[in-house]
């Protein structure tokens, strides 16, 4: 098969928590558990290293180990790390990482050192496709402050770049855009709380959050809405939004541990220079995950 044909990235696939230990070391075997549970309860695969699985401060033999540690769990083909790097040299180098542990896509930030301009963005992606590995773009321009437009996707997709975009600008008038620009670029759900919109505009997949905590309630969630079984859809995305909108807040990474302890997962602690969440915030994670719950969600 042809990297469009394969198309791994589609359907629910969980950017993963990680589980760090009171010392803040990494819990390897907790994660690898955890990667199972997702995909016995009902996800496609799981999308270690990105924001919510801290990659960031995690050190080069970290990194590594998450990706092998996923691998191992679930298989390669439903693994889609976050190979993000200020540098174009060092994302192909984590794309290759990926590629040579097994996996058959990788998802990618555009530079984000630095407010990048079109031509930087296309090399940066450029140089990472020579991995041979297919890639999906991750357009996150609250955090990167570089803005991957619909005109610029389909410029990435013509030049067989990237194969699918991960869409978090929370801007749902672009799905259709994208459409004629790129018919071709699978549209992938970024922002938990843009779930139903973008899905009914054609989502082929989510790169979510909080099934982190509530597998199978947000795969049914999913899968109703791109079915079009918009009465079920609707009353779970009610529902869920009081946590869904977590994943868009600057303390996401809290709440949906907090969200898993609360489940009883394990979320854990996070690394500085996260904190943890104020008393006001915490009780607010606590009663829409407990109303979930009660509703059966769980």
């Amino acid at each position: 098969m042809t990297a469009t044909e394969t198309r791994s990235w589609r359907g629910v696939l969980v950017a993963t928590a990680l589980p760090l230990r009171e010392d803040l070391s990494v819990d390897y075997d907790r994660y690898a558990e955890h990667c199972a549970w997702l995909v016995e309860n009902g996800c496609d695969g799981v999308v270690p290293n990105g924001s919510l699985g801290e990659y960031q401060v995690l050190t080069p033999e970290e990194r590594a180990r998450v990706v092998e540690t996923a691998v191992a769990a679930v298989g390669g083909a439903r693994v889609m790390p976050g190979v993000a790097a200020y540098g174009s040299a060092e994302a192909r180098r984590w794309a290759e990482q990926a590629r040579d542990a097994g996996c058959q896509a990788v998802m990618l930030l555009p530079p984000n050192a630095y407010r990048a301009d079109e031509r930087s963005v296309l090399a940066h992606y450029a140089e990472v496709a020579k991995a041979g590995v297919p890639i999906v773009a991750y357009n996150n321009p609250i955090d990167t402050k570089v803005d991957l437009v619909p005109e610029m996707l389909a410029k990435l997709h013509g030049e067989g770049f990237v194969h699918a975009v991960k869409e978090f600008s929370g801007d749902v008038r672009r799905a259709y855009r994208l459409a004629e620009l790129a018919p071709e670029l699978d549209l992938l759900i970024g922002a938990d709380d843009v779930l139903l919109e973008l899905a009914i505009a054609g989502a082929k997949g989510w790169v979510a959050g909080y099934p982190n905590a509530l597998p199978a309630a947000n795969v049914a969630l999913y899968r109703a809405a791109v079915d079009g079984d918009l009465g079920t859809a609707k009353k779970l995305y009610e529902q869920l939004h009081p946590l869904l909108r977590w994943d868009s807040q600057v303390e996401f990474v809290q709440a949906i541990k907090m969200s898993m302890d609360l489940v009883g997962r394990y979320g854990g602690p996070v690394r500085p220079p996260r904190v943890p969440l104020l008393p006001e915030q915490e009780a607010v994670v606590r009663a829409a995950t407990e109303r979930a719950l009660a509703a059966g969600l769980g």
